[in-house]
């Protein structure tokens, strides 16, 4: 009797799953490099303040500076203005400037210093600015648009200047100049708050 002869089946090989990812690398990472703080602070002056006093007296002189050049600055702002409230407004402010200035005087003489003015470099940019604003508009809504800008830019600068100084002074317990820097800063606002008034009700819808 034959006998029959089963042969094994094939199998096919198994498939590879197309949904499997790839293993990629791993990214290296630059390490950070670490920097001292020392190294980012900027080297002080010979002459550097050293103590709340040293610093309060350099910024009296910086605004004395700025007060100084003001008094010769608006007269000419006055000039370029067209409109008769922003002529009156700088006008007073010219009167004002020139007290400011008396004021600070006085906060030196009870410091028991001689009044010194140290060039204001922010001041004198603001300044910069306003020149160059007067020469880039013709006379009329536009430029009086114009100065008033530039006017509110060394408004803000002496109010902020003004608040901190009375601050130091309150806490140095120098009561005459405090007494002035909160006097001036009032008038310092009134200004800021004058000229918006004039530039809201007169100027600039006239500039468009």
């Amino acid at each position: 009797m034959a006998t029959k002869t089963v042969t094994a089946k094939k199998t096919a090989p198994a498939k590879k799953d197309a949904s499997a990812k790839k293993s990629t690398p791993a990214k290296k990472t630059t390490p950070i490099k670490k920097t001292s703080s020392s190294s980012s602070k900027a080297p002080a002056k010979q002459d550097a303040a050293t103590d709340l006093k040293d610093f309060f007296e350099d910024a009296l002189k910086d605004i004395y500076w700025a007060e100084k050049a003001l008094t010769k600055a608006l007269p000419k702002m006055e000039k370029n203005a067209t409109h008769p409230e922003l002529k009156k407004a700088i006008a007073t402010h010219i009167e004002e400037t020139q007290i400011h200035v008396t004021r600070l005087e006085e906060c030196f003489k009870s410091l028991g210093i001689k009044p010194e003015a140290k060039k204001c470099d922010a001041m004198q940019g603001l300044l910069d600015e306003g020149k160059s604003i007067m020469e880039e508009t013709k006379p009329g809504a536009i430029r009086d648009v114009g100065i008033i800008a530039a006017s509110q830019k060394v408004e803000h600068y002496e109010i902020a200047t003004y608040g901190s100084l009375a601050a130091y002074a309150k806490v140095l317990k120098e009561k005459t100049c405090l007494n002035n820097f909160l006097t001036t800063l009032k008038e310092e606002k009134n200004c800021d708050a004058l000229l918006t008034k004039i530039a809201d009700t007169a100027l600039n819808t006239k500039a468009k």
